[in-house]
């Protein structure tokens, strides 16, 4: 027998994961610092590898709707970021808040403020999030259709064939919207999403790197394989170990900015 969680145990821990109020990473933002807060956490994401240099973030209403805030007070923070020269705003319509190439790191107060001071908590949502994908691989390898391994396999292709970090991030969230999709069930797209908002800083990005490309590859398509073939047991062992780069990501942040783990 599968020592595996099953679908309606997982889903119990996701919802007492997110249901605890202020307990969690993506909790609401507070309103008396909210600027403060949003700044933080946006200079977060991109410490994280959530936006890429080049990378245009999410336009204001967005990101007002994914972290409960006004979009007047994501304009002062996005403004914060272009004082400190973390990102540049163009103007037009294919304009926006892009990350700057030569963006300083010094995010160390950000980066603790975020996520550092619930260390314990997050190292318990991580472990709980490759709980969850293990789950999603081995479901999704038990169902997919046809549709299904077309779709896995066109964007397996795409990632190979990434030239550049955005095009790298853009295919890696398809595939793994490609795995979700291959469940049959779309509740699952939400608690996936909702429990990535948990583990980074409220925006349901994958933290992403270019040095990590090669790995990232080879676990995409180990993964792929897997759910196209119907190897349940080895899809779902596939994309745990997968879903520990996240925590190597934002645990290499923390290193970075040395914030102190438990």
């Amino acid at each position: 027998m599968s020592s595996e969680p099953g679908v309606d145990q997982i889903g119990r821990f996701v919802e007492q994961a997110l249901g605890e109020a202020d307990a969690t990473l993506g909790r609401p933002v507070q309103v008396a610092s909210a600027v403060d807060e949003v700044a933080d956490r946006l200079l977060t994401a991109v410490a994280l590898g959530e936006f890429l240099p080049g990378e245009r973030l999410p336009v204001e209403r967005a990101l007002a709707a994914l972290l409960g805030v006004s979009r007047s007070t994501v304009h002062e923070a996005v403004g914060r970021l272009r004082s400190a020269g973390i990102v540049e705003v163009r103007r037009g319509r294919a304009g926006g808040a892009f990350v700057r190439s030569d963006w300083s790191t010094n995010s160390a107060d950000a980066v603790s403020r975020t996520i550092g001071v619930r260390g314990a908590e997050l190292e318990q949502l991580l472990d709980l999030r490759g709980m969850v994908e293990g789950m999603v691989a081995r479901t999704a390898a038990e169902r997919r259709t046809e549709s299904d391994v077309s779709a896995l396999r066109e964007a397996l292709a795409a990632f190979a064939a990434a030239r550049t970090p955005q095009q790298e991030h853009v295919a890696d969230a398809a595939i793994h919207r490609a795995v979700t999709a291959a469940t049959g069930n779309p509740q699952v797209a939400s608690l996936t999403q909702g429990l990535l908002a948990t583990v980074t800083v409220g925006l349901p990005i994958e933290p992403y790197t270019r040095d990590v490309f090669d790995l990232a590859l080879a676990e995409h398509t180990a993964l792929v394989e897997a759910v196209v073939a119907g190897e349940v047991e080895r899809a779902g062992t596939v994309a745990r170990a997968h879903f520990a780069m996240t925590a190597r990501a934002v645990r290499g942040v923390l290193r970075r900015g040395h914030v102190p783990r438990p």
